[in-house]
C-alpha cells in the first residue's frame, strides 16, 4: 500500500480526463431518470411472500446497490442455499427507456472516485437494491450443495424478501452468517480442489481515494468473508449453468487456457519477483500454491490473470458444452443483475426453466447479441481501469526520474516487456539484444502522470 504523494492534483485531473476519453456516462437522460423513478413505484403482484425467511447481504461496506442475499438451512447432510437475486426485471421491461440506455452501458463503471451505474440510482441503489430497510421483491434460487460440494438448483421462485442486516466484510462476524456458511464455503472449495480448477483470486491492485480528498494505490488481499461469499455466487451460478446446459438453453462464460509462450513469460516474471516455480510444475498447480498476502506472489496472481486470453460469453450451441478453463466447469453470471446486464436475462431464463417454462423469446432473442455487447462493455471496463492504474503508477514514481531499478525481461515477441523486481510495475523498453528472463537494472527516464505514461532505459 503506498500513499500518492500528488500536491497538484494531477491524480484527480488525471481521473477526469479518463472519464471524457473513455465516454463515461455522467448520469442519466432525463427519461431515462423518469421511467425509473415510476418503476420504483411499482407495487409486487406476482411475488410470494418471504419476509419470514432470515435473509441477509454481505458487501462491501460502502456499497448500496446490493444483488444479493441469502439464508441457508440444513436438509439431512446437505445444505440449502435460498439466494435471492435483485428481480431487476420487475422494474425494467424489454424495449423501455432503462431497457435500452442499459443496453448502451452493459455495465457498471468504476474510477476511484465514483461510477457510472447500469440503472439510476433509484433502481440500483433503491427499489430493486436488496437493502435492509423494506421489503423488496427478488428472484429467490434454493440450490443444494451436498456434502462433495457439488451443487443441483432445486428450484426459483419470484418472492419478496426482507433482509435483516447489511454485514460488511471487514467487520463481519461468523456470528453474524446464517449456520453452515462456513462449511458450505469449505464444500465448495473442496468441490473445486476435485474438479481440478486453477481459479484464483488474485489481489486487487487499485486506486483508492480516502476520506480527506487524497489517493493511494494499494494491493488488496481478498479477506476471509469474501471468499467465503464468492463460494456461495459460485455455487449459484454453476448450478444455474447446469440446469441451463440442460433444458438446451442458456449463455454461459467461457475461457481457454494461456498458451505456452505466455506461460513463459509468467515464469520470467516469477524469477524478476525471487519466486521458485520449479520447471517440472504446471502453471494450474503452481499458481493453486501462490499467496496473495505476499507482495511478491501478489504481483505474479495479477501477471497470471493479465496472461489468460480472457473469459467470454458464449449462447448455447447444440453438442457444444461451454467450458470455462479456470473453474474447470460449465458456468454462468446470473448474480449480479443490477452490475451486469447479461445477468438480468440469464436470471429470467433460469426461473422459467426452474418451474417448467421455455425461456421467454426475448430472452433467448437477446443470448445471441450480449456476447458483443459485454465483450464491448468489458473491454471499456479493463481500459479504464488499466487508465487509472497507469496515472496512479506515474504519480507514484512521479519525482524518482534517474533512479535505478532491478528488472527481468518477461516478453520479447511483442516488444520487449520488463517486471520490476521490488514493485508490481510492468513497463515496454525500447532495446535490442535482451532474451527472455534476462536480468538488468533500469534507469527511470520519465514518468508522466499528464500521458500516463512511464519510460525507463537499461542503466
Amino acid at each position: 500500500m503506498k500513499s500518492l504523494t500528488d500536491p497538484s492534483q494531477a491524480l484527480s485531473m488525471g481521473l477526469a480526463k479518463i472519464r471524457t476519453e473513455f465516454h463515461v456516462p455522467d448520469g442519466f437522460p432525463a427519461v431515462v431518470m423518469a421511467a425509473a423513478e415510476a418503476a420504483a413505484k411499482r407495487v409486487p403482484s406476482q411475488h410470494s411472500d418471504r419476509t419470514a425467511m432470515p435473509f441477509v447481504t454481505l458487501d462491501p461496506a460502502s456499497s448500496t446497490d446490493l444483488d444479493q442475499a441469502f439464508s441457508i438451512e440444513a436438509s439431512g447432510g446437505d445444505l440449502l442455499l435460498h439466494y435471492a437475486i435483485a428481480d431487476v426485471a420487475r422494474f425494467v421491461e424489454d424495449g423501455d427507456a432503462i431497457d435500452l440506455e442499459a443496453w448502451t452501458r452493459g455495465e457498471t463503471l468504476y474510477l476511484p472516485d465514483g461510477k457510472a451505474g447500469l440503472y439510476p440510482p433509484a433502481l440500483a441503489e433503491g427499489a430493486a437494491s436488496l437493502l435492509p430497510d423494506g421489503p423488496r421483491p427478488a428472484v429467490v434460487f434454493t440450490v443444494r450443495v451436498a456434502e462433495d460440494g457439488l451443487v443441483r438448483l432445486d428450484g426459483a421462485e419470484r418472492a419478496i424478501i426482507q433482509s435483516r442486516t447489511k454485514l460488511a466484510y471487514d467487520s463481519v462476524q461468523a456470528s453474524d452468517v446464517p449456520a453452515g456458511f462456513a462449511e458450505m464455503a469449505r464444500r465448495m472449495a473442496m468441490n473445486e480442489k476435485r474438479r481440478g480448477a486453477s481459479r484464483v483470486d488474485p489481489p486487487e491492485q487499485e486506486v483508492e481515494r480516502l476520506a480527506d480528498g487524497t489517493f493511494r494505490l494499494s494491493f488488496r488481499p481478498l479477506l476471509q468473508s469474501e471468499q467465503d461469499n464468492a463460494a456461495l455466487s459460485l455455487a449459484a451460478n454453476m448450478a444455474i449453468a447446469d440446469a441451463m446446459l440442460a433444458h438446451h438453453t442458456g449463455l454461459f462464460r467461457v475461457m481457454s487456457e494461456p498458451d505456452a509462450s505466455k506461460v513463459q513469460r509468467l515464469r520470467n516474471a516469477a524469477l524478476a519477483l525471487g519466486l521458485s516455480w520449479p520447471a517440472s510444475t504446471s502453471l494450474h498447480d503452481y499458481q493453486r500454491t501462490l499467496d496473495p498476502a505476499d507482495p511478491q506472489q501478489a504481483a505474479l496472481m495479477l501477471e497470471i490473470r493479465h496472461a489468460s486470453p480472457g473469459a467470454s460469453y458464449q449462447p448455447y450451441q447444440e453438442g457444444v458444452v461451454p467450458w470455462h478453463e479456470a473453474m474447470a466447469a460449465t458456468y454462468a453470471h446470473a448474480t449480479a443483475p443490477l452490475r451486469r446486464l447479461a445477468d438480468r436475462y440469464v436470471v429470467r431464463c433460469a426461473l422459467a426453466i426452474a418451474n417448467g417454462q421455455p425461456a421467454p423469446q426475448a430472452v433467448t432473442d437477446a443470448f445471441t447479441r450480449l456476447p458483443k455487447v459485454m465483450g464491448r462493455a468489458g473491454a471499456r471496463a479493463s481500459q479504464i481501469n488499466h487508465a487509472a492504474i497507469d496515472l496512479a503508477e506515474a504519480v507514484m514514481l512521479r519525482g524518482r526520474e534517474g533512479e535505478t531499478f532491478k528488472a527481468v525481461v518477461t516478453d520479447v515477441n511483442h516488444g520487449v516487456r520488463v517486471q520490476l523486481a521490488d514493485m508490481p510495475i510492468v513497463a515496454n523498453l525500447n532495446a535490442a539484444g535482451l532474451g527472455q528472463g534476462d536480468g538488468l537494472t533500469l534507469r527511470l527516464v520519465l514518468a508522466d502522470p499528464d500521458q500516463r505514461r512511464i519510460v525507463f532505459e537499461p542503466a
